[in-house]
């Protein structure tokens, strides 16, 4: 019922709040429970990219060498995999830098009016001779022949200059 998921959100909350010893208990008041340690393991891979982010990528191979890890194995064998994931991510840096960029590129999206602006003619592959033609992949710049990054635009022209990462207004 209901504890379900009052549990989960605890958890969640403990590891974002970066206090292992409450994640630690949470976590076994879960399994001990009877609860399923698979869907433990996905909001796992879920919290590894959503709460840490960028500020430590290796998360996400833990979750997931969790989730696999409790696959193999099942319980109560994999109790300590997902204890030891669950400390993990409690001590982890966290960043939700991503995920607030990707919830801005969303709204961008569902915000705009008209057409989506077409991919930038450089940025188009062309497979073909008329495509070629028409100009598609003309003066793009693949980064790994230079030696430094290069000058490029890579959004469409409506949005050159646009910084998703930066708080969008409402």
């Amino acid at each position: 019922g209901e504890e379900h998921y009052n549990c989960i959100s605890a958890l969640h909350k403990s590891m974002r709040g970066s206090d292992e010893n409450a994640s630690l208990y949470w976590l076994a008041r879960m399994l001990e429970g009877g609860e399923d340690p698979l869907y433990v393991a996905r909001r796992l891979v879920r919290f590894a990219s959503e709460d840490i982010g960028l500020a430590d990528p290796l998360a996400l191979t833990q979750a997931v060498a969790a989730y696999q890890g409790c696959h193999f194995i099942g319980m109560p064998e994999c109790e300590v995999i997902l204890a030891q994931c669950v400390v993990y991510f409690a001590r982890a840096p966290k960043s939700i830098a991503v995920y607030k960029a990707y919830s801005n590129v969303k709204e961008c999206l569902r915000t705009h009016t008209g057409p989506l602006p077409p991919v930038p003619l450089h940025l188009r592959n062309a497979p073909t001779r008329l495509m070629k033609n028409l100009g598609y992949g003309k003066g793009y710049k693949y980064n790994p022949m230079y030696k430094e990054p290069v000058e490029q635009d890579y959004l469409p022209e409506e949005l050159k200059g646009t910084d998703f990462f930066k708080e969008r207004k409402t």
